[in-house]
């Protein structure tokens, strides 16, 4: 067994990346997704590839998948009717939040909907205080009736969350057993073991996206399960999490508030490899797919770890990448708003019936029919011809967008990769000049379908002079899956000053972590050689309502490890915020551990230098309109899978391959590096 698989199912396309350990061969293959039942895709897919590479399903060591099923649930809201069983006094807490509104300035701005009804939220007498001493014990009886109540009411899934159940959790524990034997049927959701943290509204919300979510992910499980055994693959697959690791099909089902960023985390995971691979450790990573672009910030090789967020207007307290994701994608659909301006997005043509110039009805242009329309796209096929398109569909629909603006149909077309761009780097601002990063000072990773298409202008428009384009972009969250370890994480709120007592309470809740790190190992059947356990804390000065992450040091902890974490906390803050405050009280506020399971990994090998003629992988030539001529270009196409390690490529000019196209501007270079990653570059 020496193949090894990635799956990344997307909303447009699934991705099947196959990698061949012993001799280093890769595969990667495409198949349109099926959003009516995304299993059918993915086992689709993986019979086309290993019959494409001439393999069986038993000679498979490895299946990884990544998949946005929980993610289109939540945002298409197609979750379970779900209950909720809580403290006496806060049920109408899920409704009230943080009393903020979604934009300050937005009068008629809506808040997402409550996933659970009013007469739905049930309380029940119980009072655990501040310190764990319980004011009011739990009425069981209360309980009991509650969870008739809602068996009576006809929900699937049940969120329990308790007022500092996470100081306390025997209340919760008492009221699942009882749920459990009430309503054997429901699928329970428990606030302690779901996000045991502090932030009584943020800690229900994940619950009740938990539970709103389960029954969606275990019948697609199931589902999945049932056709991979199908075909005859024997091997425990799993399923990647927000955090960039992989988990058992078993846990995500528990937790599938765990996976609502799970395809976009493997391509950060990748994009790490691919900085390894070329020597640049700043990187910010850019994925665009069908409908959506995913960016991310790697400092020094890595991307910082969020431990809350909020998706799609619902707060979830998740360890997950710091992903920031904004709706322009290929799909991405072009129109006139009411005041006359060109709008692009977020709203999306999807897979079905996808861009106009696909012929499946769609009459309104995307981002992919104005580069079809600019021939930037092929205009008669995509994936390497097995899809055909029809450039004079796209062509009409610009036209009559052009106009309701006044605007010539190449001008227009031209609009929309422009005012998409703006929104592309309106992202990348977000998660670097607003958090104390110089774009200037990293390199972009494009990646998706459609990030090698649109990534030398974005670079452009955000001064940046260098652009990696990995060997197989359009599956790079596939190619992930293989390069990713298992990891869980593991949190508890301390909330005590940092002074010179707080050594012993700091180590024995490191050691309740520790404690439920070990039990997964073991669970997970983790070689002690593989494992590996970081530590880190949440910290604020006294008063402050939020935290910054600092890394706590291995070994025993003592005053020494106490002084680094508050000198770290404060380089980090004057880096974040421009001061710190010398002097002023410092809370711990959250521990976490982060364990990791390492496994094998795909293993890539650099190729030897064939100088820099690129001209054994010209394959034609096409017209191209380009905004800096302002009229169409001859410029040479180039086949990717023909381009070697030294070959060098001046621009203007196309990079085909299979999963995407390239696009090298005026200026530019395009270098082949040994791992046969594209590295552009402006003036070299």
């Amino acid at each position: 067994m020496n193949w090894r698989i990635g799956v990344d199912s997307g909303g447009t396309f699934t991705d099947v990346y196959l990698f061949e350990e012993g001799s280093g061969r890769t595969e990667i293959w495409k198949v349109s997704s099926t959003p009516d039942d995304p299993s059918r895709g993915i086992a689709q897919g993986v019979a086309e590839a290993l019959q494409r590479v001439g393999a069986t399903p038993n000679a498979v060591g490895y299946f990884g998948h990544g998949t946005t099923v929980g993610t289109n649930a939540l945002i298409q809201l197609r979750g379970v009717p779900t209950g909720l069983i809580t403290t006496d006094g806060f049920r109408d807490l899920l409704e009230i939040g943080r009393q903020k509104r979604p934009e300050l300035y937005d009068l008629q701005a809506d808040k997402p909907p409550v996933l659970v009804a009013r007469d739905l939220r049930l309380e029940v007498p119980e009072r655990v205080r501040h310190d764990g001493s319980v004011e009011t014990a739990l009425d069981e009886q209360a309980v009991r009736e509650a969870a008739r109540a809602l068996r009576e009411a006809g929900v699937r899934s049940v969120a329990i969350s308790f007022l500092y159940g996470f100081v306390r959790p025997e209340h919760e524990q008492t009221a699942r057993r009882i749920v459990a034997e009430e309503f054997p049927d429901a699928f329970v959701s428990v606030s302690s073991e779901v996000a045991p943290e502090f932030r009584e509204y943020e800690r229900m919300s994940t619950t009740v996206v938990n539970a709103y979510l389960g029954p969606v992910m275990e019948r697609y499980i199931r589902r999945l399960a049932d056709r991979l055994a199908a075909l005859g693959l024997g091997v425990a697959p799993h399923l990647t999490q927000s955090n960039g690791g992989v988990i058992g099909f078993e846990q995500a089902s528990r937790l599938p508030v765990r996976t609502v960023l799970s395809g976009p985390s493997t391509g950060v995971v990748a994009a790490q490899a691919i900085g390894e691979q070329t020597g640049f450790g700043n990187l910010i990573t850019f994925d665009v797919g069908g409908t959506s672009s995913d960016v991310a910030l790697l400092q020094d090789g890595r991307c910082a770890l969020a431990s809350e967020a909020v998706v799609h207007g619902y707060p979830i307290k998740a360890p997950m990448l710091d992903i920031h994701t904004v709706g322009a994608g290929g799909g991405s659909i072009a129109y006139v708003d009411n005041g006359g301006l060109l709008k692009v997005g977020p709203r999306s043509a999807g897979a079905d019936p996808g861009p106009v110039c696909y012929g499946r009805g769609n009459t309104e242009p995307t981002v992919t029919d104005a580069n079809v329309v600019l021939q930037t796209l092929n205009p008669t096929h995509l994936l390497a011809g097995r899809m055909p398109i029809d450039r004079q569909l796209a062509v009409a629909a610009v036209e009559r967008l052009a106009g309701r603006l006044g605007l010539g149909v190449m001008e227009t077309a031209q609009g929309i990769l422009s005012v998409v761009t703006a929104n592309m780097a309106r992202a990348i601002r977000v998660i670097s000049v607003q958090r104390g990063h110089d774009p200037r000072d990293y390199s972009l990773v494009a990646f998706g379908g459609a990030g090698p298409l649109h990534a030398a202008r974005l670079a452009r428009e955000l001064e940046m002079t260098r652009v990696i384009v990995p060997l197989t972009p359009g599956i790079l969250c596939a190619t992930g899956l293989l390069l990713t370890d298992l990891r869980a994480d593991f949190a508890g709120s301390l909330m005590r000053q940092l002074d010179a007592g707080a050594a012993g309470p700091l180590e024995r809740a490191f050691a309740a972590l520790e404690r439920q790190a070990e039990a997964w190992f073991r669970d997970e059947r983790i070689d002690p050689a593989d494992r590996a356990l970081a530590r880190s804390i949440d910290v604020r000065y006294l008063g402050q309502n939020y935290e910054i992450a600092v890394q706590v040091p291995d070994g025993p902890i003592g005053p020494a490890t106490l002084e680094t974490v508050a000198a770290r906390f404060a380089a980090e803050h004057e880096r974040l915020y421009g001061f710190s405050a010398e002097g002023e009280p410092v809370q711990l506020v959250t521990c976490r551990a982060g364990a990791t399971g390492r496994v094998r990994k795909a293993a890539f090998r650099p190729q030897p230098d064939a100088g820099p003629d690129p001209s054994p992988a010209l394959a034609g030539r096409r017209q191209v309109w380009m905004p800096e001529y302002g009229d169409f270009v001859d410029c040479p196409v180039y086949d990717r899978a023909r381009l070697e390690a030294g070959n060098r490529i001046a621009g203007p000019a196309i990079v085909e391959q299979m999963d995407t196209t390239t696009v090298v501007l005026p200026g530019m270079t395009a270098t082949v590096e040994p791992y046969l990653n594209l590295i552009l570059e402006f003036g070299a």
